[in-house]
């Protein structure tokens, strides 16, 4: 009796090699480690002949190192000064840092970078000083928006990177007053604001993400300086993102998103009301309660949470469920069943095919090390 016939799945082949180059992140240069093994930015110049040499190995140095940002920011403002004497070496050092600055994951500590020399740096010269020469190269960036919200995925990517960094640049640039008193600068406020706009007047799920992120980190502080002006702005950036979700054609998870994002300024933006340490806090005394509760959908794709009163039989169900709390995640679940609340089972396990590529995988790294 002959056996049966199994059938084989062809298995997708890993295109991961252990003799792929090693992975820099963007805007890093790794020709620059020698002199970063072999000198301390605490001896000045360090070896380097170069304004440019010497600025990018510092850039690369925090990369590597962000801790290392208050103990040898002084020593390199020092640095500067004896170096950076004349207008052109000034721009060169604003059109250096803002090409690192502009790069993922580096905008907040190239915000506080910026903040710190525009305070330190000695040269002061007609052509404007080192503030005044950065905002005028984020100008510049600026006035390209619309086309670059438009733009390829490249070139969103690139300029969400922008985005990002004028939000931490508007939380962290200091401009000091004639009478001592410290402002942030009001022409970054009303950029933001600008670059709101073309984000949603070209609502892709890229665009809307980084509204989302920009949101989170400067909403607060956004819509209490707008308050203090006399602006209703932040509500018609909330009803903007409302119409969003409504007509544009984003994904479910951004709409998700975007919800959140709408659920976080209700609460005023997350920011807990001081309450009687002897009362304790219910829905009526605390609008922050259902803050930190999970969102549920029903078969129709509407969000309810614990303060909808009339899905709180419902809700209390699936808090209920044993199997729930260990697979919860911020996303929110699908519905399976017309009608029926569920959500989905996380499987923490590896698909078939990606676990035998992951082997393989392992199995080459095994033997190039031998080798």
């Amino acid at each position: 009796m002959s056996k049966p016939q199994v059938a084989v799945t062809p298995v997708a082949m890993s295109k991961l090699s252990v003799k792929a180059p090693e992975f820099y992140p963007s805007g890093y240069n790794p020709n620059f480690n020698q002199n970063l093994a072999d000198s301390s930015f605490e001896d000045g110049y360090g070896g380097y002949l170069t304004l440019a040499e010497y600025v990018q190995g510092f850039l690369n140095h925090l990369t590597e190192q962000p801790g290392c940002f208050e103990t040898e920011i002084e020593q390199f403002a020092e640095t500067l000064n004896g170096w950076v004497i004349t207008d052109e070496a000034l721009q060169e050092l604003v059109d250096l840092i803002y090409q690192q600055v502009v790069c993922p994951n580096f905008s907040y500590m190239g915000a506080r970078l910026c903040n710190y020399l525009s305070h330190n740096l000695t040269i002061s010269p007609q052509s404007g000083n080192f503030r005044q020469l950065l905002l005028k190269r984020c100008r510049a960036e600026f006035e390209n928006r619309d086309e670059a919200a438009k733009g390829d995925e490249v070139t969103r990517k690139q300029f969400h990177a922008f985005v990002l960094f004028l939000g931490e640049l508007y939380l962290n640039l200091e401009i000091k007053g004639t009478k001592g008193q410290v402002t942030r600068a009001e022409i970054l406020q009303e950029g933001l604001r600008e670059l709101l706009n073309a984000l949603f007047s070209n609502p892709v799920d890229s665009n809307l993400i980084c509204a989302v992120k920009l949101l989170k980190l400067t909403g607060s502080v956004l819509e209490d300086a707008w308050k203090e002006k006399g602006k209703d702005d932040m509500t018609e950036v909330i009803q903007r993102i409302e119409n969003v979700v409504l007509d544009a054609n984003c994904s479910r998870d951004v709409k998700h998103m975007l919800l959140k994002l709408v659920e976080l300024r209700s609460s005023n933006w997350g920011r807990v009301l001081g309450t009687s340490s002897h009362t304790e806090a219910t829905p009526e005394n605390d609008p922050n309660y259902f803050m930190n509760e999970p969102t549920f959908y029903t078969s129709d794709g509407i969000p309810f949470t614990a303060a909808d009163p009339d899905y709180q039989e419902e809700y209390q169900e699936l808090l209920e469920r044993e199997d729930w709390f260990p697979d919860y995640e911020e996303n929110g679940t699908d519905l399976s069943g017309a009608g029926d609340l569920c959500f989905d089972d996380i499987d923490d396990e590896m698909d078939p095919e990606i676990e035998e590529a992951y082997e393989k995988f392992c199995l080459e790294s095994e033997h190039g090390r031998k080798q």
